[in-house]
């Protein structure tokens, strides 16, 4: 799950970032709603976690942007503000939720797996193929009766893969769906990530690879 959180208090935003990545989420941030709008338009995120008041661009100009632009990712609207009227506001505007500050981080974790189901409401929270059975819910995955040691990544990939139903995924894809903007574009990782999950996946291998075009299963 790829996650953008726009906060521009900057500490916030970082403990958020690091505390959401072990829950296996690639994040990115951005700490004004400019730059928030424009990673936005560029990326395709599950879930958008939106401080509603932001300097520059208010949160509620970039919740109206983006939806404007038809983007489809969950949005989680932050503010600090508990009145009635600020949270029907934003939620007419187009956020699916409000979350007030301060906040538990379990209810985030739970609010944004609850967004990223509704984003894409046609990946079931467990998916089953060619043997292997992957629960998103409990971040467990089995071949057979053998539970697989993944890490967050390769837990990533596989989700992707399975999702797709036997589609071709590309490496561009795979590296937008699960790694963060801090990855080199150029590098081997999807490439290696494929390789240890193949061994974990043991024989006979699943994983097809389709040249020039990406993976399968």
């Amino acid at each position: 799950m790829r996650v953008l959180v726009v906060e521009d208090e900057q500490r916030l935003a970082t403990t958020l970032a690091r505390g959401l990545a072990r829950h296996g989420m690639a994040v990115d941030v951005a700490f004004d709603g400019d730059d928030g709008l424009l990673k936005a338009m560029v990326n395709d995120y599950d879930v958008i976690v939106l401080d509603r008041d932001l300097p520059g661009r208010h949160g509620d100009d970039v919740c109206r942007r983006l939806r404007a632009e038809g983007r489809r990712a969950g949005i989680l609207m932050l503010t600090a503000s508990g009145e009635l009227d600020s949270r029907v506001e934003g939620l007419r505007l187009g956020a699916d939720d409000y979350l007030g500050k301060p906040f538990a981080f379990a209810e985030l974790i739970a609010r944004i797996e609850a967004l990223a189901r509704r984003s894409h409401p046609a990946v079931a929270p467990v998916l089953a193929r060619s043997g292997i059975v992957l629960d998103s819910s409990r971040h467990e995955a089995h071949r057979g009766s053998t539970a697989l040691d993944l890490t967050n990544k390769e837990f990533g990939v596989l989700e992707v893969l399975l999702a797709a139903q036997g589609r071709v995924v590309s490496s561009e894809e795979l590296l937008e769906r699960v790694w963060d903007e801090h990855t080199d574009p150029f590098s081997t990782v999807v490439r290696v990530t494929i390789g240890t999950l193949r061994k974990k996946l043991g024989e006979p291998p699943v994983i097809s690879t389709v040249v020039g075009k990406g993976y399968r299963i």
